[in-house]
């Protein structure tokens, strides 16, 4: 669902028909509670579940002890939902296990020819294993390696290889007008992030103003390549005039069209694209690291496989799977997400597909108590509209894999909800602020138009861990609030004194947002 550029002011916001609101009204019942413990709890959420914003569409809700399993409550938890990013809780845990935390991506640069004099007699292969985090200082690495080794030119092709993982580069049903944005980019086993960020197989487009009416938006690609075109006929507007700019890369193709304008004295700002063909994209960005480290590549840029009995030249190792779990989750990579499904089938099955990917997911899952045959895995994000979960197989999940030896680290990658930190509370950090489920709740949002869902981990007043599933579908008023509300209700109870919480309205100036990707938010 990458690393998403959100502001970090402690406020929240949310979509209701065209208004910020977010905010919980929270109010303690007087005295201590006589009925039988929790008894109040499935009424208060029944209330919350009964809002109009649910007339027409569908919501489910499960809420279990994470200890023990007793359901506390359920709706409509065994009815197959769209879980948009909910779907990660599935292809994380599984690459825990299949893969392992301590697992890291590799990318290798080797020959067949001989060296001699400083000369490659032959092809330079650059082969991906699946990294998703190769950045353009890592491809500077390898040519440094490389000049140490004595290698000055290259009398062949730089070739790419991407052959780890197949061709097809799109998942399932994937919609066609999200093949520009950077959460829907190709996935290839040889690629490249523009930053930090690990957004793979994008790069950015740096843009401003020009210093005059009239003229061009001024634009700057990083990292610079000679892959992606721009065609700018963008202009400088006159100051305090509307921000029309659009960026976009045409189907099939390189060229990106910048188009619009942009208020004179307006800040500068990025917007990310996605690249055809991600492999050519990383050899160019490769080769030019080797002719800034004085080695001369003859040749052109090709791709193919890399011949059996080739020689490693040099390698360059990405971060443990453990530790990508943070990227990966706060901030809803779909990338990283669909990377690991690949490797779990090239590791596991020698076959870097989409579907023997999902069928290690799957078999995972059934391993610790999901019944699969009740759900649909389409890809890893859950940007397919074909993958349908259940609030019931979310929680058997969740309740599962807490008996592995990873799932502490599994665990701490989740957001947290209301913590202001961008790489702590992720997609959750502005939301349900200053309420007992901050710094509390630990979940996985989900977002595409018509769907929203949250599901995790939430400790009551009474030190009870729960772990909970709500999906919602089919809505044209974002019931976002009642989706928050929930998880304050969850985080304020207590079978002393029962908490009433019901969806409030706050104003806030942070911009709304339906989809958790859009890098606005």
């Amino acid at each position: 669902m990458g690393w998403l550029r959100r502001v970090s002011k402690r406020a929240a916001f949310l979509a209701v028909a065209g208004v910020l609101i977010v905010g919980l009204v929270i109010t303690q019942s007087a005295g201590p509670s006589t009925a039988v413990p929790g008894a109040l709890l499935p009424e208060q959420l029944d209330t919350l579940l009964n809002d109009p914003r649910y007339d027409g569409s569908q919501v489910a809700l499960v809420v279990r002890d994470a200890a023990t399993g007793e359901t506390l409550y359920e709706r409509n938890g065994d009815q197959r939902m769209l879980p948009a990013s909910n779907t990660k809780l599935f292809s994380s845990a599984a690459a825990m296990d299949v893969l392992g935390p301590s697992y890291r991506f590799h990318t290798d640069v080797l020959a067949t020819a001989p060296v001699r004099g400083g000369t490659l007699r032959g092809d330079l292969f650059l082969k991906g294993y699946g990294d998703p985090t190769t950045l353009e200082s890592d491809y500077v690495g390898l040519a440094k390696e490389l000049r140490a080794a004595g290698i000055r030119r290259v009398h062949g092709d730089l070739v790419a290889d991407d052959s780890y993982f197949d061709d097809v580069r799109l998942g399932d049903s994937w919609a066609w007008d999200d093949e520009s944005a950077y959460y829907a980019a190709q996935i290839s086993a040889l690629t490249l992030a523009p930053n930090t960020d690990y957004d793979s197989g994008t790069a950015i487009v740096e843009r401003g103003p020009g210093a005059e009416v009239g003229a061009p938006v001024q634009l700057k690609l990083v990292p610079a390549n000679g892959v992606l075109e721009l065609i700018n006929t963008a202009k400088t507007g006159p100051a305090g005039s509307a921000n029309t700019l659009r960026i976009a890369r045409d189907h099939g193709s390189n060229l990106v069209r910048v188009t619009g304008s942009v208020p004179l004295g307006a800040a500068s700002g990025q917007t990310w694209v996605t690249v055809w063909e991600p492999e050519l994209y990383a050899a160019d960005v490769f080769r030019r690291a080797l002719e800034a480290e004085g080695i001369k590549i003859n040749g052109k840029i090709t791709n193919s496989a890399t011949p059996a009995g080739a020689r490693k030249l040099a390698d360059d190792q990405s971060m443990p799977v453990g530790e990508l779990m943070t990227p990966f989750l706060k901030l809803s990579n779909n990338m990283h997400a669909e990377t690991l499904v690949k490797a779990m089938g090239a590791v596991a099955e020698a076959d870097g597909s989409w579907p023997t990917g999902l069928g290690v997911v799957a078999d995972y899952a059934k391993g610790v108590g999901v019944d699969t045959a009740r759900i649909r895995l389409s890809d890893g994000s859950g940007l397919s509209r074909k993958v349908n979960l259940t609030a019931d197989s979310i929680t058997d999940l969740l309740i599962g894999v807490r008996q592995e030896p990873w799932w502490q680290q599994w665990h701490d990658a989740l957001p947290v909800a209301g913590n202001p930190e961008r790489l702590v509370g992720g997609t959750l950090r502005s939301r349900m602020l200053d309420t007992p489920a901050a710094d509390n709740l630990r979940g996985k949002t989900g977002s595409l138009t018509g769907v929203t869902a949250l599901s995790g981990y939430v400790t009551t007043q009474d030190d009870r861990l729960l772990v909970f599933s709500m999906i919602s579908n089919n809505y044209l008023v974002s019931p976002r609030p009642v989706e928050d509300a929930v998880g304050v209700t969850l985080a304020s109870w207590s079978d002393q004194a029962p908490a009433k919480v019901t969806p409030g309205t706050l104003r806030s100036d942070q911009p709304s947002c339906e989809l958790e990707w859009v890098k606005a938010c």
